[in-house]
C-alpha cells in the first residue's frame, strides 16, 4: 500500500505545471536536448535555420565589444543559443539569439530578429550582462541576474524577469517580477545542539 501511495504523490508533484523557480539561471539548448518539444498554438513547419553568428556580427545595432568577444569556444562551436518562434506576428518565425561567454555561459547579449523581405532585422536587443531571452507562449521573456557587492558570478542575489509583447510594431514591457534567491547555509558553521 505504501508504494502506490508514494508513487501517486511523486506523480502528482511532478505535474504541478507552471515555470517554477530557476536557481541556476536559464536552461540552455545543450541541457535540454532530450526534452520533448512543446506544441505551438499555430501549426508551423520547421523553421529555416539561420547563421546566428553572422546575424550578430553583421548587425550594426550590436555593441562592438559583444562582436569582438564572439569567438569559437572549441573548434567552430560558438557560444550562442538560438530559438525560433512567432513573436511579432510575421509570416516567418522570429529568431532569438543569446550570446554567451565560453567559460561559464553568462549571457552578454540577447537579440530578436524579424524576417523582412528576405533578410532579418534587429527589433530588440538587451546587452546588460548577465542577460538571457526566451520565447514563452508568444511573449519575449528576458531574465537579468542581479548581483550584490561580493556575489560570485555563480551565485547572484536574485533576478529580474521582464515580459515583453509585440505591440504597434515594437516590443513593449507588459510584466516585471523580481525574485530574491535564498542564501546558502553552507557558508557558516552548523551550531551544535544543546544536550
Amino acid at each position: 500500500m505504501a508504494v502506490p501511495t508514494a508513487l501517486a504523490l511523486l506523480v502528482s508533484g511532478c505535474g504541478a505545471g507552471g515555470t517554477g523557480a530557476r536557481d541556476e539561471g536559464p536552461a540552455h539548448a545543450d541541457s535540454v536536448a532530450g526534452a520533448a518539444a512543446t506544441p505551438s498554438a499555430a501549426p508551423s513547419t520547421s523553421p529555416d535555420t539561420v547563421n546566428a553568428v553572422k546575424l550578430v556580427k553583421d548587425d550594426p545595432k550590436v555593441a562592438p565589444e559583444v562582436k569582438r568577444e564572439l569567438k569559437p569556444c572549441v573548434a567552430d562551436e560558438y557560444p550562442v543559443d538560438v530559438s525560433y518562434g512567432n513573436l511579432t506576428g510575421g509570416s516567418a518565425d522570429d529568431v532569438v539569439v543569446n550570446v554567451l561567454t565560453c567559460g561559464d555561459a553568462v549571457g552578454v547579449g540577447s537579440y530578436v530578429y524579424r524576417e523582412q523581405d528576405g533578410s532579418y532585422e534587429n527589433v530588440f536587443k538587451a546587452e546588460e550582462t548577465p542577460v538571457y531571452a526566451e520565447i514563452d507562449r508568444g511573449d519575449l521573456v528576458v531574465t537579468k541576474q542581479v548581483y550584490e557587492k561580493g556575489d560570485p558570478v555563480s551565485s547572484p542575489s536574485g533576478e529580474n524577469v521582464i515580459t515583453y509583447r509585440w505591440t504597434s510594431g515594437r516590443f513593449a514591457e507588459k510584466y516585471r517580477t523580481h525574485n530574491d534567491y535564498g542564501k546558502v547555509v553552507g557558508d557558516s558553521a552548523t551550531p551544535v545542539p544543546a544536550s
